[in-house]
C-alpha cells in the first residue's frame, strides 16, 4: 500500500479498528477513512453501496461485526449470525463492485473445531463441530471466510482473511457481566484493590492455558499482511505463545497492586484445555509479536485507569519500579 492510497477501516470506533487506524496513522497514511456506525450503517446495503460510490476506498480493512460474551450469543443467535453475513455481503459486494484493490476480512479463532490438534494450523477449518457457545457467530465469520474466497476465485478479486487469537488492549469492554477474560481479571482485581479485599475469585482451576494477543500487534500484522499475503487462503494472527489462566491472573494481581488471596472456584466450568493458533505461514512471510504479555497487560490497565479517571493508587509506579 503507498501511504497516499485511500484506505477503509470499518468498524473504527471498536478494539480492532481503533487499532488499525492508530497503525495506519503511526505509518504515516494520510487518506483514511473511519466511519462511525452512526455515520455509516453496514447493515443498510443502499448506504453502503453509497459511501464506496462516492469515496471509492482502495483498501479495505473489514473489522466491523457484532460482538458480545457468552450470554449474548446464546440468547440472540439469529441477530449475531443474520446481522454479521449481511455486513460482510454489503461490504464485499461494495468493494468488488467499485473495485477496490484489496480487502482484508478479520476473522476470528471461534471458527475452529472446539477440539482441535495444538497449535490450531489453518487447514484445520471445518474439520470438526464448534464451540456451541457462539455458533452463531463462528459460523457468520466462517460464511465471511467463504465470500471472501468465492469473490476472488469467481471474479478475481483480492480478498484476505487474517484470524487472529484471542485480542486485548486499549478499547476493549471491561464489562463485568459481558468482557473476556483479560479485561474482566483486570476490572475484577482493581474492583478488589479499590475495595481493600482480602480474597478475590478465579472461575475455574486456572489450568486451561490461552494464547493471547495485544490488539496493536494484530493491527500491526494486519498492515503488514495487506502488504505481503496475497493468496486466498486465510492466515493465522497471534504470538506463538501461551499461559495458563493461573499464571495470568498472578501477572494481572501484580500490575493492579492486588496482594490479597486468589481463590479458583473449580465449580465452575474450564473450557477447553488449551488454545494456540499456529503462525508458522505468517512468521514465514516475516512478521512477528513486538508486544509481550506483561508490558501489554501495564499499557492495557493504564489505559483502563485513564478512560475511567479513576483517582485511586494503583500501584503501577511501584510494579514497574520493583518497590
Amino acid at each position: 500500500m503507498d501511504k497516499a492510497s485511500r484506505v477503509l477501516v470499518t468498524g473504527a470506533r471498536g478494539l480492532v479498528g481503533s487499532a488499525l487506524v492508530r497503525a495506519l496513522e503511526r505509518e504515516g497514511f494520510t487518506d483514511i477513512l473511519a466511519p462511525p456506525r452512526t455515520e455509516l450503517d453496514y447493515l443498510d446495503s443502499r448506504a453502503v453501496d453509497a459511501f464506496f460510490a462516492t469515496h471509492r476506498p482502495e483498501y479495505v480493512f473489514m473489522a466491523a461485526a457484532k460482538v458480545g460474551g457468552i450470554l449474548a450469543n446464546t440468547t440472540y443467535p439469529v441477530e449475531f449470525l443474520r446481522e454479521n453475513v449481511i455486513i460482510q455481503i454489503n461490504l464485499f459486494d461494495s468493494a468488488f463492485r467499485y473495485s477496490s484493490r484489496k480487502v482484508l476480512f478479520l476473522g476470528s479463532s471461534c471458527i475452529y473445531p472446539r477440539q482441535c490438534p495444538q497449535p490450531i494450523r489453518e487447514e484445520y477449518l471445518i474439520s470438526g463441530p464448534l464451540e456451541p457457545t457462539n455458533e452463531a457467530y463462528a459460523i457468520a465469520k466462517i460464511a465471511g471466510v467463504r465470500l471472501a474466497q468465492a469473490y476472488w476465485r469467481e471474479f478475481g478479486m483480492h480478498a484476505i482473511t487474517l484470524i487472529p487469537t484471542n485480542l486485548y488492549g486499549p478499547g476493549d469492554n471491561f464489562n463485568l457481566d459481558s468482557s473476556h477474560v483479560i479485561p474482566s481479571l483486570l476490572r475484577k482485581f482493581h474492583d478488589a484493590v479499590i475495595a481493600d479485599k482480602p480474597e478475590t475469585e478465579v472461575w475455574g482451576t486456572g489450568n486451561p492455558r490461552r494464547e493471547f494477543m495485544h490488539v496493536d500487534d494484530l493491527a500491526s500484522a494486519a498492515l503488514f499482511a495487506m502488504s505481503h499475503y496475497d493468496q486466498p487462503e486465510i492466515i493465522n494472527a497471534g504470538t506463538g505463545q501461551d499461559i495458563s489462566i493461573r499464571e495470568l491472573t498472578t501477572l494481572i494481581a501484580e500490575i493492579t497492586g492486588f496482594r490479597g488471596n486468589i481463590r479458583f472456584d473449580t465449580s465452575k466450568p474450564d473450557g477447553i484445555p488449551r488454545k494456540l493458533l499456529d503462525i508458522s505461514r505468517l512468521s514465514s512471510l516475516g512478521w512477528k509479536s513486538s508486544i509481550n504479555l506483561r508490558d501489554g497487560l501495564a499499557r492495557t490497565y493504564q489505559w483502563f485507569v485513564a478512560r475511567h479517571m479513576d483517582p485511586a493508587v494503583i500501584r503501577l509506579k511501584e510494579f514497574h519500579s520493583g518497590a
